[in-house]
C-alpha cells in the first residue's frame, strides 16, 4: 500500500497487484503485534507530514466519528 499525497492535500492510496490479490482472497489485513506497532508509528509520521500540505480550512476541520463539520469536504471532485 502506498500513499501518494498531492500538493493540494488530496491523496491516492495505491495497492500492488499482490496486495489486491491478498485482499480479494482474505478480505482483511492481518498485522501481528510488531507489524501493527511499526504500522502505527509510520502512520503517525505520515499524518504529521500530510498536515503540512493541507490548506487552513482542512487543517482546522474537526472530525466526529464518521462525519466532519463540513460534509461537502469529502465529496469527490
Amino acid at each position: 500500500m502506498r500513499f501518494k499525497q498531492f500538493d493540494d492535500g488530496s491523496c491516492d492510496i495505491e495497492f500492488s497487484e499482490d496486495e489486491i490479490k491478498m485482499l480479494n482472497e482474505k478480505k482483511k489485513i492481518f498485522l501481528d503485534a510488531t507489524s501493527f506497532r511499526n504500522f502505527g508509528n509510520l502512520l503517525i509520521k505520515m499524518v504529521a507530514e500530510w498536515q503540512l500540505k493541507f490548506d487552513d480550512k482542512v487543517k482546522n476541520l474537526t472530525t466526529y466519528g464518521d462525519d466532519t463539520e463540513d460534509p461537502d469536504i469529502n465529496k469527490a471532485p
